[in-house]
């Protein structure tokens, strides 16, 4: 991504970042979502589904220039827009499994911003253990009929559209899981409560409800039902590579931050970084970043290839938010009190980044995972 072109694209994404969400994080804060226009923009300048095809209204790129997006996103502090679950999730579930029609039907929404979208996995009584959902999809003739409770979800509260995993066959484990594309208009989807979360306040997060919904059979992801368990397994790589990508650049500037910050800022008069404990933590922060940089770049280069499995993925995710959230909590602390207050970016950094070691899978599942190869 050095050439030319990319560091254009690297502009454009960044002067988006700095002119339609750095200036308004606090409204975003206040209404636990931004605003429905963002999306509007970035689908109008061509920001939405980048590595989708432009047969289907993408912009006919590959995860390369996604994560210029993502990257750039996370340099310029902003945690509230769902992009990355809206491009790198939602629109390649579409793509991968979803029927011609439908492709044709849905994809555009997505790109043009008409449709925000979001995927439906994690229940009340569920995380990880995705075997474990109860939302049931019942076959009812021509549609199937959707009940249940999904919670954690991003882009929930605004979502247009939602890929839900349900039980098609209670009794088959694994293999009873499918994936079916649920527009939010239909008659008995409604939303929940919008959470209060630590961090990441100005990100829609949300519960959701599917009370009888009727979508049609031909909705379904994949040629059958109970593929669903796979599918999600072919996806998760990617998502955890996205979570990756914005813990190394959430790190990068922060690290950029408290470098700048030790310059200036005195005690016992002289600079804090002329303190041999202050130059041996971002001594060690640097490095945490130099390692970690060059391992994602490593693991992006593999998924363009198409050789990144899931637990070269599960490594990077498990490495990259490990070191990101403790380089972050040095940086808090060589802040001092000022680490501590919210209008420093370091301090929203903090409570941002911690949810990295949870979300797309725990690193305890990481591990188990990186462990099944060993």
């Amino acid at each position: 991504m050095a050439d030319r072109g990319a560091r254009r694209l690297s502009r454009a994404r960044a002067s988006f970042c700095e002119k339609e969400l750095v200036p308004h994080q606090e409204r975003f804060v206040e209404n636990k979502q931004i605003d429905r226009e963002v999306w509007t923009k970035a689908g109008e300048v061509g920001l939405l589904c980048l590595s989708i095809p432009e047969a289907y209204g993408g912009g006919g790129g590959t995860f390369a220039h996604e994560t210029v997006l993502y990257e750039e996103q996370a340099r310029s502090g902003d945690s509230a827009w769902g992009v990355s679950v809206h491009n790198g999730i939602v629109a390649h579930y579409v793509l991968a499994y979803a029927d011609e029609e439908r492709k044709k039907e849905w994809l555009p929404k997505l790109a043009g911003g008409e449709w925000i979208g979001a995927i439906c996995m994690t229940e009340p009584g569920t995380g990880s253990d995705l075997q474990g959902i109860t939302t049931r999809a019942v076959r009812d003739g021509d549609e199937y009929v959707i009940t249940g409770a999904k919670t954690f979800i991003t882009n929930g509260a605004m979502a247009d559209f939602a890929i839900v995993a349900c039980k098609t066959d209670p009794d088959a484990g694994a293999k009873g899981i499918s994936l079916i594309g649920v527009p939010t208009s239909a008659a008995g989807f409604r939303r929940g409560r919008t959470l209060d979360k630590i961090g990441l306040k100005g990100q829609d997060t949300a519960e959701l409800f599917f009370d009888d919904v009727r979508v049609p059979a031909t909705n379904l992801l994949g040629s059958q039902e109970g593929e669903g368990f796979i599918q999600l397994m072919q996806q998760l790589p990617q998502e955890r590579l996205l979570i990756a990508i914005t813990a190394v650049a959430g790190m990068e500037a922060v690290v950029e931050q408290t470098i700048a910050y030790t310059h200036e800022r005195h005690a016992f008069g002289r600079p804090l970084s002329s303190f041999q404990n202050t130059k041996y933590k971002l001594a060690e922060a640097a490095t945490e970043v130099a390692v970690s940089r060059a391992f994602l770049d490593q693991c992006v280069e593999r998924h363009l290839r198409g050789e990144l499995d899931v637990q070269g993925a599960a490594m990077a995710k498990l490495w990259t938010t490990e070191r990101a959230n403790r380089v972050v909590d040095d940086c808090v602390q060589l802040f001092g009190g000022y680490g501590y207050m919210t209008e420093y970016p370091v301090a929203r950094a903090w409570t941002d980044m911690r949810i990295s070691r949870i979300f797309g899978g725990t690193s305890e599942i990481m591990k188990d995972i990186i462990s099944r190869t060993l």
